[in-house]
């Protein structure tokens, strides 16, 4: 396992639109001894993003997946493969007609880390709302990658230096969620967080807090049964076997010092049972990391904010973050 090889990343900026074209460039100003960056976009728009937030850049096109060697990141040079923008593109100002671009250069550079060219694929945000009005049906990248890949099952976590919190159930209205909840979810999203925890983490036995669905974990069943009828005997289950659980327990004290004492994640039910508490400790610096996919992705924590693009107020934490993330991950890999 090596802790200090240099990987190749596959950067997609996200929505054109928004920040994840600004925030690129401006990492980009500072070099990175430990990867080789490839950006997935179109080079026109970069180049003016540039001149509006009075960067230099220089970009030098991929026109092919070769075999060259990564080479580290040089500053204010960015190597990119260039897919063209449907229409012309303004700083905040939404296309629904660049929603196909933005879903291309996504799908290239995840077929770019799917043939080993690319270690590790890094997202900047998207604007799902604008995919759709395209006519594109779009939930969000961990499903979108999901189908690229052919994976059946892939798993959400956002982690900070100090948390992680993984999902059994992502984009969904609260009121479907009990209805999708069942052993086989549940046991299936468990394997994946343990395998990928000690495949790209380095955790030879982690440790993963399960939050119950209903309040107080269902206190008996007197609150919900689903703690009682699919939880607890898949837990049960599941320590039979080796894996080291813990729970049902109340989401409400799950998050607490004391609960998360030697806890290598936080599993929750929904969306928004954990991601809350998460995002409010760290927000701006946690990774949104896909797990159960052939390939590892990274991705910022937040959103296309168009009030921002153009004006050089965005801030990159996030994205730099994710890719020191992908790095960590891609020197972790032992497959």
């Amino acid at each position: 396992m090596s802790t200090s090889s240099i990987i190749r990343l596959a950067i997609t900026p996200g929505e054109p639109a928004g920040i994840g074209p600004d925030i690129v460039l401006q990492l980009a100003q500072q070099p990175d001894e430990g990867a080789e960056w490839v950006v997935f976009a179109d080079p026109q728009m970069l180049a003016q993003r540039a001149l509006q937030l009075g960067l230099s850049i220089q970009l030098q096109k991929v026109e092919k997946f070769g075999t060259q060697v990564p080479q580290p990141h040089r500053a204010g040079c960015l190597q990119i493969v260039p897919i063209p923008t449907e229409q012309s593109v303004q700083a905040g100002q939404l296309c629904a007609a660049n929603a196909v671009y933005v879903l291309e250069s996504l799908r290239r550079a995840c077929e770019a880390c799917q043939q080993g060219w690319a270690q590790a694929l890094v997202t900047g945000p998207v604007h799902k709302g604008v995919i759709n009005e395209a006519g594109i049906p779009f939930t969000g990248h961990t499903e979108f990658l999901a189908a690229q890949t052919r994976t059946e099952r892939v798993v959400m976590m956002l982690a900070t230096p100090r948390l992680r919190v993984a999902l059994v159930t992502t984009h969904l209205p609260l009121n479907q969620v009990s209805g999708k909840l069942s052993k086989v979810l549940l046991a299936e999203v468990i394997w994946i967080v343990q395998r990928d925890l000690q495949r790209w983490f380095g955790l030879v036995d982690p440790l993963i807090l399960v939050c119950g669905l209903n309040p107080h974990a269902g206190e008996g069943g007197y609150l919900g049964m689903e703690e009682q009828e699919i939880m607890i005997p898949v837990l049960d289950c599941l320590r039979d076997q080796g894996i080291r659980v813990l729970g049902p327990v109340p989401a409400d004290t799950a998050f607490t010092a004391k609960s998360l004492q030697g806890i290598d994640v936080v599993l929750t039910m929904y969306h928004d049972q954990g991601l809350p508490v998460l995002k409010s400790q760290g927000f701006g610096e946690a990774v949104n990391v896909t797990l159960g996919l052939p390939i590892i992705r990274t991705s910022v924590d937040h959103g296309t904010a168009l009030c921002l693009a153009g004006t050089g107020k965005a801030e990159s934490h996030s994205l730099s973050a994710a890719i020191q993330m992908a790095k960590l991950m891609g020197n972790c890999d032992d497959r």
